[in-house]
């Protein structure tokens, strides 16, 4: 079993930065694929980034390449995604996930390859 806990949201300027941390607890951090989904209002869970497990790989989608950047340090059981250059489409609660299944990254972005979840936190860029 893993908990997720999200933290680092909050409202900024457009080409304002932020820093997302989720923290995890259980075993099985360091064997999980990480990933970071946003979902804005009446709009479908979106994936933005994962991570494999030894940190090595990372994917985006597309529009945030070159902004954010996802990163894990596996002795702190967490998963940071720093975003910069941020634009108001941005805007978005962004969940944090983990998939125990140490697959390959990048081939699928379902948010049903994951396992567990965080309770989102909330960003906001203002134009």
């Amino acid at each position: 079993q893993v908990q997720l806990v999200e933290s680092g949201g909050g409202l900024v300027q457009a080409g304002g930065s932020l820093r997302l941390s989720c923290a995890a607890s259980g075993r099985t951090f360091s064997r999980s694929v990480m990933g970071w989904f946003r979902q804005a209002p009446g709009k479908e869970r979106e994936f933005v980034a994962e991570i494999s497990a030894s940190g090595l790989r990372t994917y985006y989608v597309d529009s945030v390449k070159g902004r954010f950047t996802i990163s894990r340090d596996n002795a702190k059981n967490t998963v940071y995604l720093q975003m910069n250059s941020l634009k108001p489409e941005d805007t978005a609660v962004y969940y944090c996930a983990a998939d125990d299944s140490n697959r390959p990254i990048g081939i699928s972005t379902k948010p049903t390859l994951y396992d567990y979840w965080g309770q989102g936190t909330q960003v906001t860029v203002s134009s």
